[in-house]
């Protein structure tokens, strides 16, 4: 028991629970539903996330000696050379799995593993530092929707969101040691205050995986395009243009009015119902506790603005995703949350 708890505190076995939400939150930014490619992107993503969690105490173990000398390396529970080992092999896993899922996944999947073994043995303690986890996250939703459907596109808007959450939590989490200025929480207040704007608004245009041209929206812009062409060349009487026009039509003074299509915002949806209150969970949960640590940037206040910061992901994934109009995958990922507070308890996430 004492052993397996000495893996769970390294591995930061709570964390998990905000990891299978990039990937699910990536596919529905592509519009697409999970599917088995999508369960292989996650599992490449959780054992990406625990390499590095394994690597950072590894590179970290003299440092934490000094500072954390309960953690599992610096305690003598589990031998340096253990976990450099896991590390490799949690590696070699996540790049098998991104394989399998195919080309586009592994694509991103290598970039992904590179940036996370330069952030624990390079870059964590220069000014890149905050960037590069940034950009690991950011690239695990993208890898959820490259393992998806081979599109990565659409969803480089939800991994900038999520991207620059990550950011400001690990921004916060440099001062967890030792407590610091209150600019940085202060910073992550107003990110989070920011992100939360942004996702109560859904965007008009969700994508989806109807091919270009086969719905009847596209039929009908083909054929007004069409009846456009046929009056101007005159192979329409003029008195039938403004039935092929479709909504364009004659206005007074003879000057042509068009309609202009109506907003996603513009009406009540459920959907648009879910967004908002998941939006709103996700700023709850993150800036209660960074308020607290901008009033006091003590080390248990910050401690407790990262964790509850990383606790943040999960609504903010499951925003994303209802945002991208997939709510039942939202509801998901919210689920998540619960799972993640109750064993948050037993073992730290920091």
């Amino acid at each position: 028991m004492s052993r397996s708890r000495a893996w769970a505190e390294l591995l930061r076995l709570p964390a998990l629970f905000t990891v299978p939400g990039d990937a699910l939150s990536g596919a529905a930014a592509v519009g697409a539903r999970p599917n088995s490619r999508t369960l292989l992107a996650i599992g490449s993503s959780l054992c990406l996330y625990e390499a590095g969690m394994a690597l950072n105490d590894w590179a970290d173990r003299a440092e934490d000696a000094a500072e954390r000398p309960h953690r599992p390396l610096p305690s003598g529970r589990i031998h340096p050379a253990a976990a450099f080992t896991a590390a490799c092999a949690l590696t070699g896993a996540g790049l098998a799995l991104a394989a399998r899922a195919g080309r586009p996944a592994l694509t991103v999947a290598a970039p992904l593993a590179a940036t996370v073994w330069a952030y624990d043995l390079a870059l964590k303690h220069t000014p890149c530092g905050p960037a590069a986890m940034a950009t690991a996250r950011a690239l695990d939703l993208v890898l959820g929707a490259a393992a998806t459907t081979g599109r990565t596109r659409a969803a480089l808007p939800s991994a900038a969101l999520l991207g620059t959450h990550t950011l400001a939590v690990t921004v916060v989490s440099r001062q967890e040691t030792k407590g610091g200025s209150p600019l940085a929480p202060l910073a992550a207040l107003t990110t989070t205050a920011l992100l939360s704007r942004l996702l109560a608004h859904r965007p008009t245009g969700v994508p989806s995986d109807r091919p270009s041209g086969a719905g009847p929206g596209d039929a009908d812009g083909v054929a007004t395009a069409t009846s456009r062409r046929s009056v101007m060349s005159g192979s329409l009487p003029a008195s039938a243009e403004p039935a092929a026009a479709g909504r364009e039509r004659p206005g007074p003074g003879h000057a042509r009015r068009i309609t202009p299509p109506r907003s996603a915002d513009s009406a009540w949806s459920p959907g648009r119902a879910l967004t908002t209150a998941l939006a709103a969970t996700y700023a709850a949960t993150a800036a209660r506790p960074y308020f607290h640590a901008t009033l006091n940037p003590s080390p248990p206040l910050t401690q407790r603005a990262v964790g509850d910061g990383i606790r943040a992901t999960i609504p903010l994934q499951a925003a994303l995703s209802a945002r991208s109009g997939a709510g039942l995958t939202a509801l998901l990922i919210a689920g998540l949350a619960p799972l993640g507070r109750r064993f948050g308890r037993k073992v730290s996430v920091t």
